[in-house]
């Protein structure tokens, strides 16, 4: 009894593992908002870490939370580090490209509680009286964010804060 038990819990993890791993080898996370704002207000609070704390939803999850900022002050270069509660974790994040006004490029490197490599990206596009900003991410899905992914995915988890944060981002850049 306690054989045929284990032989089906084996057998339904390897179907579980069979079925992720025929699931994407990426992932890809967008959320957009309108911001009654020209590009040249809302692009410094991306391009300068020292500043995201106007709007990252995540900043207001632990308050005391470590920083570092080094590197370039904004723009290419500039380098944020982070240590933080558990809702918060660790990692760093380096611009790796700016465009003025119209695009900023992250490389996002988690830390904790787990290791992730991922690519994050602001786009402004000027509109009639306002701007359209749009935050992705995008990422490589190994197998046990596969597997995670069965059951809860990436939009999911991130989405909703990156609604939060575009929220936070126009209500400072409309001020």
């Amino acid at each position: 009894m306690m054989k045929t038990l284990l032989m089906g819990i084996a057998a339904a993890l390897l179907g579980l593992l069979g079925y992720a791993s025929t699931r994407p080898d990426s992932f890809s996370v967008e959320r957009s908002t309108t911001v009654l704002a020209p590009p040249e207000k809302i692009y410094p609070f991306l391009a300068d870490f020292r500043q995201w704390n106007a709007w990252s939803p995540w900043d207001r999850l632990d308050p005391a939370m470590k920083r570092q900022f080094s590197g370039a002050a904004s723009g290419q270069g500039a380098v944020y580090a982070w240590e933080g509660n558990k809702d918060v974790g660790s990692g760093r994040m380096e611009i790796r490209s700016a465009r003025p006004v119209s695009s900023v490029d992250i490389q996002l490197d988690f830390l904790a509680p787990f290791e992730a490599h991922n690519t994050a990206s602001f786009t402004l596009v000027p509109e009639a009286g306002a701007t359209a900003v749009t935050w992705t991410m995008t990422g490589p899905m190994p197998l046990l964010s596969k597997v995670m992914g069965l059951f809860v995915s990436m939009d999911q988890m991130v989405g909703p804060d990156f609604e939060a944060g575009l929220a936070n981002l126009k209500a400072a850049a409309e001020k």
